[in-house]
């Protein structure tokens, strides 16, 4: 079915890593299409990617945000879940047109509805200037 996205909750610890591992994936692929079509995301909690109740939004943000993030590289991790919600901790690099790295690290919380699609998200983000040589993601 178009408007749902496994797996659905109640998630099991096995299935909330999967759902996890998804939007890792689809990030990291830098593709504005396959990222609206994982678990439904807003970036930088402002602008609606996908959205259980609007529909399908543009994606030229993302596009404009990888642009500015330079060799943009994420890791997720599972933190907790329970029922329809998981928690995530997670880190990505990048580097900006002058060449300076930075780390952006934070926590985000994910409420889905019934068809697996994000229905709220909360996140807190921090931006940190790194040197090349501090890279954990190369």
């Amino acid at each position: 079915m178009e408007n749902q996205r496994l797996p659905l909750p109640p998630f099991t610890e096995e299935t909330a890593k999967q759902k996890i591992q998804m939007a890792e994936d689809a990030w990291n692929s830098k593709d504005p299409e396959r990222v609206s079509g994982s678990p439904p995301w807003t970036v930088n909690g402002a602008i609606a990617i996908y959205s259980s109740t609007a529909g399908r939004k543009s994606c030229s943000s993302l596009t404009a945000k990888w642009q500015k993030e330079q060799q943009y590289k994420l890791k997720k991790e599972y933190w907790a879940h329970a029922g329809n919600r998981i928690a995530v901790r997670f880190e990505y690099e990048y580097h900006d047109e002058s060449g300076q790295w930075f780390r952006a690290y934070g926590n985000e919380n994910w409420e889905f509805d019934e068809n697996g699609l994000m229905a709220k998200r909360y996140a807190s983000i921090n931006d940190l200037a790194i040197e090349e040589t501090d890279r954990k993601f190369r």
